[in-house]
């Protein structure tokens, strides 16, 4: 399969391993593919969760200074409000949760920010339904 489109968003970490723990377990994200840079020697991780053909690419270095905040996070879409309230209940004890949940209705959904171990903001969402949005968008002709 040839990769057309948005692929990946890739984030500096400081610390590989704990960035990965920290997906797997909020985002149920696994390591598709995992190497050492020949020329910088930094360890980098492709993330999927397996459902379409985007990664998220962690690049460890050694302190990260521009962190993913404010207005700006990875969007994770969960099953349901309970897994939201679930994971956002780990956050709080993990204290990492940044605010919510909230439910801001149609077509933000119910959502919580949580920050990950370098202080990248990652939402937990249901129902923002952007695959129905994007199905409904015209597509240009090819």
């Amino acid at each position: 399969m040839q990769d057309v489109g948005v692929t990946h968003v890739a984030l500096a970490v400081s610390d590989l391993a704990a960035s990965v723990a920290f997906y797997a377990r909020y985002a149920s994200m696994q390591v598709v593919h995992e190497r050492h840079d020949a020329s910088t020697g930094a360890g980098v991780a492709w993330l999927s969760d397996l459902t379409r053909p985007f990664v998220v690419v962690l690049i460890e270095v050694g302190e990260v200074t521009h962190p993913l905040g404010g207005p700006n996070h990875i969007g994770v879409a969960v099953a349901t409000r309970t897994e939201v309230d679930r994971l956002a209940a780990l956050a709080i004890a993990e204290d990492c949760l940044v605010s919510g949940p909230d439910d801001a209705g149609y077509p933000v959904g119910y959502w919580a920010i949580l920050r990950d171990p370098d202080g990248h903001h990652v939402e937990l969402a249901h129902g923002q339904e952007v695959g129905l949005a994007v199905d409904r968008a015209v597509r240009p002709a090819q």
